[in-house]
């Protein structure tokens, strides 16, 4: 009797390390995906979030920039991924990019060279983050004509339209 219960005991513990060592790699990538309504690059609160769009997360190597890993979320009703993924990525950089839109009045992305169309996340347990989650920054893709309300949104924030690089 006493052995039977030491054997699972010990059975218990090693299947405990097993679960530890196995979720100790594993990440979720969290995030938002907005439809940029007044085409400014950056939240307001004319901003619609968008369900069923779609991002992918590339983690490439730094050396040459080819594709080690990539994943592949969509939206929920909310805006919002969530993106499982294992292993340790400390010698990639890991972006999620914008993949595909779910609304053709709000589905380009900007051109200009110096504005970000991704999110880099640290995927690491190296980087004195105790939390598997990462939280990226929200992507948006541009509505192709601003709401007429925009102006007035800008204003509040002490902005005008001037202030926005189109």
């Amino acid at each position: 009797m006493a052995k039977s219960i030491i054997i699972q005991a010990a059975a218990l513990c090693f299947l405990s390390l097993l679960a530890f060592a196995y979720c100790e790699d594993r990440f979720f990538v969290e995030g938002r995906v907005y439809c940029d309504t007044c085409r400014i690059q950056f939240v307001t609160k004319l901003t619609k979030y968008m369900k069923g769009a779609k991002v992918g997360l590339e983690c490439k190597d730094r050396e040459g920039g080819s594709l080690i890993y990539s994943s592949e979320a969509e939206t929920d009703e909310s805006g919002t991924y969530r993106l499982p993924v294992d292993g340790d990525h400390e010698e990639e950089i890991c972006e999620v990019v914008l993949k595909k839109s779910s609304d053709p009045e709000c589905d380009e992305v900007s051109k200009d060279p110096f504005l970000k169309k991704s999110a880099r996340i640290s995927l690491t347990k190296n980087n004195g983050i105790s939390s598997p989650v990462r939280l990226a920054n929200p992507l948006g893709f541009m509505k192709k004509t601003p709401l007429p309300g925009c102006t007035e949104a800008l204003r509040e924030l002490g902005m005008t339209a001037d202030d926005i690089v189109q």
